[in-house]
């Protein structure tokens, strides 16, 4: 099964998100910040991160920049999720490393179509 780690300092957002992924047949896994999340991608590597910007301790640019340097830190997709209609932050956390990106709030649509990934052979 695909795994996603889903990092937000908002217990509702992640309460929403993962009612989504997991409808999505994904297994799912939450961190209230950054340093929570890189914790749990040392133990194991997540196929995809659901990643907010502002957050105490670690924001979440400084969470992609750690993430991608480990090993096995460039395989999950990362997308950064904002309230923030900043393009210069967008173009930042895609050139740190993130995926993709999407506002908040998001719908169950936009959602999915931003964590469809393939099936595993």
């Amino acid at each position: 099964m695909k795994s996603c780690l889903i990092v937000d300092d908002s217990s509702v957002v992640r309460k929403v998100a993962r009612r989504i992924l997991e409808d999505m047949d994904y297994v799912v896994d939450e961190a209230e910040d950054g340093q929570e999340a890189i914790d749990k991608c040392q133990q194991e590597m997540p196929d995809a991160i659901l990643l907010d910007w502002n957050m105490p301790i670690m924001s979440g640019l400084e969470f992609i920049k750690l993430l991608r340097t480990y090993e096995g830190g460039d395989k999950p997709k990362v997308v950064y999720c904002t309230v923030e209609n900043d393009i210069g932050a967008i173009a930042l956390a895609l050139k740190a490393g993130a995926s993709d990106y999407m506002m908040k709030p998001f719908d169950q649509a936009i959602l999915e179509s931003k964590f469809q990934l393939p099936d595993a052979a």
